[in-house]
């Protein structure tokens, strides 16, 4: 089927759960993410190297006015659903289940500094159709960081009015 929807329009969704390989942290992005994107993988590929893993997805619960230093993310690796435990490592990895439902989600082309532009546009669309954010801001990385463009698909669950 052929649709006429640029691939950068927001669209409201709905997603199922996922289970994710989650590290709980606090800091800059810069501090963050070196840590914790290869910690899990290591995690997610060990046990077991015959399936792929996910793209990286972040959330984040702090307003955005919150100093970078004092932010709190959640870092997480989609895994297989009958993923029943990981090894331990440093930092802390921990299996759960994100909710979905209904979202709301815009493909962000460009920096991560450059996303007002594209929360703005998601933040009009949800509510001209009728719908309110009704969680945390979610990134998802469908590139990596130097990639040119970067691309990222923001996300936040919503409820009808």
């Amino acid at each position: 089927m052929t649709t006429n929807r640029s691939e950068t329009e927001p669209e409201i969704i709905e997603m199922p759960p996922r289970k994710m390989a989650v590290i709980h942290a606090k800091g800059t992005p810069g501090d963050v993410f070196p840590k914790a994107i290869p910690a899990l993988y290591n995690s997610a590929y060990a046990p077991s190297i015959d399936f792929t893993v996910g793209a990286i997805r972040s959330r984040c619960p702090d307003p955005p006015d919150m100093p970078p230093e004092q932010m709190s993310f959640d870092v997480g690796l989609p895994v297989r659903e009958d993923t029943a435990a990981l090894p331990p490592g440093e930092p802390a990895i921990v299996l759960e289940t994100w909710q979905y439902g209904t979202v709301a989600q815009i493909l962000h082309l460009g920096g991560y500094d450059q996303e007002e532009e594209s929360v703005a546009r998601l933040m009009a669309f949800v509510a001209e159709s009728g719908y309110r954010v009704s969680g945390v801001h979610e990134e998802e990385y469908l590139t990596p960081p130097d990639a040119q463009p970067p691309k990222t698909i923001i996300r936040y669950q919503v409820t009808k009015d």
